[in-house]
């Protein structure tokens, strides 16, 4: 049989980059904005607040400007929730609403689809001080209402949405939600932050389906590939339950529309089955995804620990065979194939990536640039492996690096770099926030101009 690869890309596939409302815009406290969790975080030594990010609230057209010279069709970024309603739950900003108009405006004029994510681990902060955040019933219907605003504003320019960036981390990092940890039932209160989530997924999904005709909507997680540590049985038990606790678990609630039984079996002996308010079963069910999308930047093994059977997840460790990059993240083109292939196989939607990128320190070269040619490689990596996925049978319909710009990280580092495009600005100085292209600009340009068939 001939070699299909160049050719498995079909014409209308989605290329492009990806960011945050958060990372970005800047402009926190302007255009009645109301304060949001990230701008409450304390800054760490030697990190950066939110206030300016790369100021692209301002400079919007810039970037967009390098963005079509890229060949992007296709950009995601997050609407700031108190960039709309200040504190979450009371008056509408008209001028919000205008700005992200204008944003998408500007992206559709330059041929480039909006993809939306309505929540970025940015809750407004009011709703995380008097309710602590989604352990509320009270934000969930808040949080409908939002996206039912946002819906009817922005029905006739975009298509493609997500609820939540990377909604498997509720589990483990309820903070990122406006949730604050108890002292004592902690797995319980997880489990519930975790259900009122779902159920704002849910609420969302039927309100998109609703409102804006022809709508798509992905239910999103951060995928980690792992595999066992050893060729040992128990080994591969173990990989299989943290798989199930990293994954699976959120895309069988997204694809089937309720709780898989290896959740609710391991849930009721323990008697922390979380609280289903009348008619959480019938919205889950009723209100599953259009499409399933991922970050991915890397993969890990699991190993069976005697005794550890209790811990949330156990066992995860680094892979031995694999290169890292200097924050310690394997490098794992292949695992990006691993995961497709178990996705579509397991629940034959459409795969949209959403994220894939990799951080790197750099400054400006004499040449006003930036030779990453580690960055071609890696992402060349990985779209060779989603071609091959494609061509395996695979449902992919578009591929979105993590950064295009360089951004503050998520944990506000501007040292960690992930964009074609180099930003200038460091944690703490400002400078004069130019943006220079790298030698990865003109590579990505090469792939979008040749729908993949050019690496």
């Amino acid at each position: 049989m001939a070699n299909t690869n160049d050719k498995v890309i079909p014409k209308e596939f989605l290329w492009g980059g990806a960011v945050t409302s958060f990372q970005t815009e800047g402009a926190w406290n302007e255009g009645g904005k109301g304060p949001s969790i990230v701008d409450a975080r304390p800054v760490p030594e030697n990190h950066s607040d939110w206030k300016v990010a790369i100021d692209f609230y301002n400079r919007y057209k810039e970037d967009i400007a390098l963005f079509k010279d890229l060949g992007f069709n296709a950009y995601r970024t997050s609407i700031s929730w108190s960039r709309i309603i200040p504190d979450g739950e009371g008056e509408i900003n008209e001028e919000g609403l205008t700005f992200y108009d204008d944003l998408f405006d500007e992206m559709l004029a330059n041929g480039i689809q909006p993809v939306i994510t309505l929540y970025h681990f940015d809750l407004p902060l009011a709703l995380a001080e008097k309710y602590n955040g989604f352990a509320s019933r009270k934000v969930v219907d808040l949080f409908e209402r939002y996206a039912r605003v946002v819906f009817e504003r922005y029905a006739g320019k975009v298509k493609y949405w997500l609820t939540f960036n990377e909604q498997n981390l509720v589990l483990t990092n309820t903070h990122h939600w406006g949730a604050i940890l108890p002292d004592d039932n902690q797995e319980a209160f997880r489990y519930q932050v975790t259900h009122n989530a779902f159920i704002a997924h849910a609420k969302a999904v039927k309100a998109l389906h609703e409102l804006v005709p022809g709508g798509k909507m992905a239910g999103m997680v951060t995928y980690l590939t792992t595999y066992p540590a050893t060729s040992k049985p128990e080994d591969t038990i173990a990989n299989l339950k943290a798989k199930e606790l990293l994954n699976d678990f959120y895309f069988d609630v997204f694809a089937h529309g309720e709780y898989p039984s290896y959740i609710t079996s391991n849930l009721h002996s323990k008697g922390i089955m979380p609280v289903f308010e009348e008619g959480d079963a019938e919205l889950l069910k009723e209100n599953t995804v259009d499409y399933l999308s991922i970050s991915y930047y890397q993969s890990q093994t699991v190993k069976h620990i005697p005794g550890n059977e209790g811990a949330l997840i156990s066992g995860v460790t680094p892979n031995p065979n694999l290169k890292t990059n200097e924050w310690g993240w394997a490098i794992d083109p292949m695992g990006l194939r691993v995961a497709l292939k178990d996705m579509y196989a397991r629940y034959r939607l459409p795969i949209f990536i959403t994220e894939n990128g990799i951080g790197a320190r750099e400054e400006l070269d004499e040449n006003n640039t930036v030779d990453d040619q580690y960055r071609i490689d890696y992402l060349k990596g990985h779209i060779q492996q989603m071609k091959l996925a494609m061509e395996e049978g695979v449902d992919v319909f578009g591929y979105l690096m993590w950064g295009s710009t360089d951004i503050l990280s998520s944990k506000g580092e501007m040292k960690k770099r992930y964009g074609f495009v180099f930003v200038n600005r460091d944690e703490t100085d400002l400078r004069d926030m130019k943006r220079y292209k790298k030698k990865s600009f003109d590579w990505f340009k090469k792939v979008t101009a040749s729908n993949g068939t050019v690496l």
